[in-house]
């Protein structure tokens, strides 16, 4: 038997210290190329932070009206964004208002990029105005401030646009979104369409093994750490820890795959990581009054969708909304998960019957990965899901009350007529129930009755911090010492550490040109990169198991101690009671609504062609249960073939909802009115049913029920026998006049 064993060749050694050595000298380029970004990351910091209001807007934007001069003051500032070269802006379109979160990054995240929010708004024609604000709030400046500044500024850019389509679309991003809300419940005459993208709105909710920052307020024992953070800061929080929570949720991006990428794509991805860092470094503060509020009636109180704020301006009741409500989010989202985005609905509603008796429109959007700084940054959904929404924003402000789900087609030459469509894509608004919404995971009874207990337990905790220890911490902070712990958050000393001008950054910066003008890199087969590959991988395996073993241990304690009966009866919390009730509908709302009830009745009867083939229109649609971009786009074409006696985008959406409800009231009663009110000249009548067929025939063939509709239309208007009808006319803009 042979004893010889394998030998790795004469040949295959060479070729092995050569992979070595090609590998070493593209490592340590790499290396010191590295450290060079680090460098330019720090000048760029401090560059950034010395400019007088630090934002990433990538737009020209004029100054309209500086918070700072309003009478209560405010760091806040309402700027017209100037559109670049090349794109037109319609004056008489409905302007977009954009505002981006102060959550412990500075402004600008909503016009980031070319293709972004902003971008997206101005190539649709649309004005558009940007709510930014500065690094540090005003002495006193209270969130109550802040929400009649952005109501002067909507005001403002109301008044600039006198002849506009409709009221501005106000776009909230994240923490943005629900100070939006809380707006437009107050002031619902300043609001056209509200998009809330990445927005949390029910603090509470999650799906257990998921979303574990929900927790974290009550494994700290509530927000007696929020006012200690703030009393150490001397009145001010500092927004560098906001960013280290979203960190921490991530310590295999945060702790190695974010420096990871920049290292072994050295030669290629150093401009976007600088671009990124200069927005994710900006830190911001905020007024001790201001985080408290947040923290207490919003994250751990859970407070918005029950009602239970009290403003100057009196109750914040989301119901009071008039304005279509778009909701953004995504389940890739580990800060804001889909549930807390959309369960608001369900802590207020109980069915959709009743979302449309508060007259609202929801459209809501689930994305399937992206992340939640991917809903604003993303040049992929920026030109997917906000080009929809900004191309087809009339269409969403005229839906008709209800629950819809916002999906999105691409475009293809098979689609049915493709001419309708701007874009590559196609959106429909489909009608859903609560049920949709339930079916994406929550909360029962009993986690929502410990969340409860650990909102008590957060007062009772804050009490006894404000009368015990707060005076000796704000007797010992003095300025001086809170602005140095302000400089030695360890988010700002990475920044620093190779920020200066001295002989080791001297170093790093000669060593790296001289890099660069040697550079080697290493064959895309080098064995040694696969093992580079391999150990980060290894790396974040591991990191990645001790987040969830973090997570998993957290909600085990969370669930253990505030899901214990004895300490929810200690606190006030009957272990058998329903903790989060809905809203009643008030005795004064549901007054109005009788009589808008009844005025409804009254005047089914009433009307002509107009009113008739919006009724028609929405009677067979209702067979369908969704709206398409391309039959709102046939009707927009018909509605603009005549100018005479033309219906404002309001007037018009105000008849397509009388209309709605009409049928919604009774049915028959409404059908059958339609022959009374039609003109007696037939070709009047046969113009305005073509208007219908083409319309709704726009997206598909009209088949199943909507034909049957479609049928006994048609024998309303008295065509029955008849045949189609070449001529297509605008009825819907003005009588008809031989009527």
């Amino acid at each position: 038997m042979s004893t010889d064993k394998p030998a790795i060749s004469n040949n295959a050694m060479p070729g092995l210290f050569g992979s070595a050595l090609e590998y070493l000298i593209d490592a340590g380029q790499r290396s010191v190329l590295f450290l060079d970004v680090m460098r330019q990351r720090g000048i760029q910091y401090r560059e950034h932070m010395a400019e007088t209001a630090p934002h990433v807007l990538n737009f020209e934007a004029e100054l309209l009206i500086d918070g700072r001069t309003l009478p209560r003051p405010v760091n806040y500032a309402l700027v017209r964004i100037k559109p670049p070269d090349g794109v037109e802006i319609n004056q008489k379109r409905r302007p977009f208002v954009v505002v981006d979160p102060r959550a412990g990054h500075g402004p600008g995240i909503g016009g980031f990029k070319a293709d972004s929010e902003i971008g997206v708004a101005l190539k649709a024609g649309h004005p558009c105005y940007f709510i930014g604000f500065l690094p540090d709030p005003m002495p006193g400046q209270t969130m109550g401030d802040i929400a009649r500044a952005e109501a002067a500024f909507l005001e403002k850019v109301i008044a600039l646009h006198p002849e506009a389509e409709g009221r501005p679309c106000v776009i909230g991003n994240c923490q943005a979104g629900w100070a939006v809300m809380i707006l437009a419940s107050l002031r619902p005459d300043l609001f056209g369409p509200i998009i809330v993208a990445g927005s949390p709105l029910s603090y509470w909710a999650g799906v257990r093994g998921k979303n574990p920052m929900r927790y974290s307020g009550g494994l700290l024992g509530g927000s007696w750490l929020t006012a200690l953070t703030s009393d150490l800061g001397a009145g001010k929080f500092d927004g560098a820890w906001l960013v280290q929570n979203f960190e921490n949720m991530n310590p295999s991006n945060t702790l190695w795959t974010k420096q990871y990428n920049v290292y072994s794509n050295i030669d290629t991805e150093a401009p976007r990581y600088l671009e990124f860092e200069k927005w994710w470094g900006g830190h911001v503060n905020l007024n001790a009054e201001e985080i408290q509020f947040i923290v207490d009636e919003l994250f751990v109180g859970n407070n918005l969708a029950a009602g239970r704020i009290k403003t100057s301006e009196g109750p914040v009741d989301l119901r009071s909304i008039r304005s279509p409500i778009v909701v953004f989010c995504s389940k890739g989202d580990n800060i804001t998960p889909p549930q807390q985005a959309l369960g608001w609905i369900l802590d207020l509603y109980k069915d959709v019957d009743e979302i449309r008796l508060f007259g609202q429109t929801i459209v809501y959007t689930v994305h399937e990965s992206a992340g939640h700084l991917g809903i604003f940054v993303s040049g992929g959904i920026a030109r997917k899901e906000y080009t929809e929404f900004s191309s087809n924003i009339d269409l969403i402000d005229v839906l008709p009350p209800g629950l819809y789900e916002a999906t999105f087609e691409a475009k293809s030459e098979d689609s049915a007529s493709g001419e309708l469509v701007s874009g590559r894509w196609i959106m429909r608004c489909e009608q859903r129930t609560l049920d949709d919404i339930r079916a994406l995971g929550g909360n029962n009874a009993d986690d929502e009755r410990r969340f409860a207990a650990a909102a008590r337990v957060s007062k009772i905790n804050l009490a006894a911090y404000r009368n015990f220890v707060q005076p000796w911490i704000k007797a010992f902070v003095t300025p001086q010492a809170a602005e140095m712990m302000h400089r030695l958050h360890p988010l700002r000393v990475q920044y620093e550490a190779l920020a200066g001008d001295n002989p080791v950054t001297k170093t790093i910066a000669e060593a790296a040109d001289n890099a660069r003008e040697h550079r080697k890199p290493a064959a895309a087969d080098n064995p040694f990169l696969a093992i580079q590959e391999t150990m980060s991988k290894t790396i974040v395996g591991a990191l990645d198991h001790w987040r969830d073993a973090q997570e998993a241990l957290s909600e085990a304690l969370f669930l253990a101690v505030y899901g214990s009966p004895a300490l929810q009866t200690a606190v006030g919390i009957d272990p058998q009671s329903d903790p989060s009730p809905k809203p009643e509908m008030s005795a004064d709302y549901r007054k109005r609504l009788d009589a808008r009830i009844a005025e409804l009745k009254s005047r089914i009867g009433s009307g002509g062609l107009r009113e008739c083939l919006v009724r028609s229109l929405l009677y067979v649609g209702m067979a369908r249960g969704m709206v398409d971009e391309r039959g709102a786009e046939a009707l927009r074409r018909v509605r603009g073939t005549d100018s005479t006696a033309r219906l404002s985008p309001a007037e018009f959406k105000a008849m397509v909802r009388e209309q709605f409800f009409m049928l919604l009231l009774d049915q028959e009663a409404s059908l059958a009115a339609i022959p009374k009110l039609l003109p007696q000249n037939i070709e009047a009548r046969r113009k305005g049913l073509e208007a219908v067929r083409d319309v709704l025939s726009a997206s598909a063939e009209v088949s199943g029920e909507a034909a049957m509709r479609l049928r006994r239309i048609t024998e309303l208007f008295g065509l029955a026998e008849e045949g189609r009808s070449d001529a297509i006319a605008a009825p819907f803009d003005s009588q008809a006049k031989a009527s």
